[in-house]
Formats: C-alpha cells, structure tokens, sequence
C-alpha cells in the first residue's frame, strides 16, 4: 500500500526526493550556503564599503533632512519663522545685557553686527552638536530594525542644520545691511561661504565623536548643555578678545579655539573687508578636516555595538 505522495513505504527516501515531492521543480533552484560568505547583522563593514554605502544612501539622506525641517516647526503659530526669530531674540538678550548694562561693546566696531554673526553661527553649531550627540539614542529602533551605516543618523542633524541655516543666513545678511552701523562689505565678502564649509566639516566631525560617546555614557546629553554654555563664553561672541589683553594665557586658548576662528573669520569677511590672516585659514582647516577625520574613523569603530541595550 502506497501513500497519495507517491513515495512507497519501505522505501528510502532521500531529502532531495523529500523536497522534490514538497516543493516540486523549485527544488533544484535550491542552493547549499558556506557559512564563509555569511556575516553577521550589523556587522562593521571596512572604512571603504562604509563609505561607499554612505554615499549611495546620499539622496535619502537629503531626502529625510528636508522632511524634517518642515515638520519641525509644523506645530507652531509661526511655523519655521521660528528658525529666524529664535536667533534673533536671543541676540537681542544678549545685547540688552552685555551690551547696554554690562557695557561689553565699548571698543567694538558695528557691535550690533558683531553680535548678531556671533550668535547666529554659534546657535547652529550647538544646535548641530547637540542634535548629533542625541541622534544615536533617538535612533536605536530604527538601528534595530534595519541595517545600514549607522553614521546616517548624525549626519542626517548636521544636513538638517544646514537647510535650517539658509533661511537665518538669509536674514543675518539682511540685518547687517540694515542695522544703522555701517559695514565695510567689499569682495571679501565672497570668502564667507568657505567659512561656512569649514565649519559644517568640524561640526559633522564633532557631532560624529559625541554620538559615539553619549552612546556608550547616556550621562553625557545631560552636561553638553552645560559645556556649550562654557564654549559660548569662550568664543567671544558677545565681547571683544581685547578685554583680556593683559591675561596672554586667556587669550591664546581663545585663539585657538575653533569657534572663536570661525567667528573671527566671518566677522573679519562680513562687517570688516579685512582678509582673515593665514593662521586663521590654516588654523580652521586643521580643525575641521582632523575633527572629522578622528570623529568618523571613532565611530565607525563602534557600528557594531549602537543596537545593543
């Protein structure tokens, strides 16, 4: 007696029978798997198959900064005008208080514009730091569920950033030419987009470090806070670096902070017509391409461990 399955009792049945019988002519598309060319999920790729995975998810990343820029403000009475007026408010804080009462802009020429760039560019590289520092943690579902560089989510802050940036730039260059203190614009003016490109460098770089270390020390997003405020002071973006003349160790560290070289070099372009000095160019560039360079090669030493609790 004979089973409906056409395979006689008794008889030996081998597996590609078995699977012949179950699955008919699919059987033979069936393939052994060496367990050589298996890797496990969320492996880390090397530095060159990481960058080129990178880069063709260019478009996506794009794609979902713009989204979230819209989205960002979408719950607001004034929507994005907020991009705009959050700067704004806060330099006009700061220039009651340290202008008018503390008299911080005695001796600085169109103080006004002085502090207006100084506040504009520090509020996006905070914004970008701090965003980027939170981008792992916030994305550790999507980590989870999916493969795929995990660098994407702190870059993702830092182009999110930079579409915020248009429209405040847009109405920082319309301040200082309407502001009643005079700016000396000339063709100078055209090396502050390479400013702007050297800071974006250093920021990415930077928010790249910080989401490798708040991921392993959650604690940190409690104190970067608190370190951008000391970074703020130390950038001299409402005070002249000439206040502390007679403290040389003061004023070196200030020089040679990369902010302060950022802020300085936009301020030398925009308000002054004075050429930034070679030591500012050689000083920022270090700082942008190394920041980035020790950033991304810290995080990426870690892809494997972000999905983990």
């Amino acid at each position: 007696m004979t089973h409906e399955t056409g395979v006689q009792q008794g008889a030996e049945t081998r597996p590609a029978d078995l699977y012949a019988e179950l699955f008919g002519k699919q059987a033979s598309t069936l393939e052994v798997v060496s367990t050589g060319r298996l890797t496990p999920v969320g492996a880390r790729p090397p530095i060159r198959t990481y960058l080129a995975q990178l880069w063709k998810r260019r478009h996506f990343l794009w794609a979902e900064a713009r989204a979230k820029v819209t989205s960002g403000t979408r719950e607001t009475l004034l929507g994005q005008a907020w991009l705009v007026l959050n700067p704004m408010l806060n330099g006009l804080a700061y220039y009651l208080i340290f202008g008018k009462v503390l008299g911080a802009d005695r001796g600085i020429p169109n103080f006004l514009g002085y502090l207006i760039i100084g506040v504009f560019l520090f509020q996006f590289t905070s914004q970008s730091v701090t965003g980027g520092a939170k981008s792992v943690a916030g994305g550790r579902n999507l980590i989870r569920a999916f493969s795929f560089p995990r660098a994407s989510l702190p870059i993702s802050v830092v182009l999110r950033r930079v579409l915020n940036l248009v429209p405040t730039l847009s109405a920082m260059l319309v301040l200082i030419l309407i502001l009643p203190e005079r700016e000396n614009w000339n063709s100078v003016a055209a090396l502050f987009p390479i400013v702007l490109v050297l800071q974006t460098v250093f920021v990415t770089g930077l928010a790249l470090l910080l989401a490798r270390a708040a991921a392993s020390l959650p604690d940190l997003n409690q104190l970067i806070g608190v370190l951008m405020r000391f970074w703020l002071y130390g950038s001299a973006v409402f005070f002249s670096i000439e206040r502390f003349e007679n403290y040389p160790l003061i004023v070196g560290l200030m020089e040679a902070n990369p902010m302060y070289m950022v802020l300085d070099a936009a301020r030398d372009t925009l308000l002054y017509g004075v050429a930034p000095s070679v030591s500012t160019w050689v000083g920022l560039s270090a700082w942008a391409l190394g920041t980035l360079v020790v950033g991304f090669a810290v995080f990426w030493q870690a892809e494997e461990s972000y999905g983990r609790v």
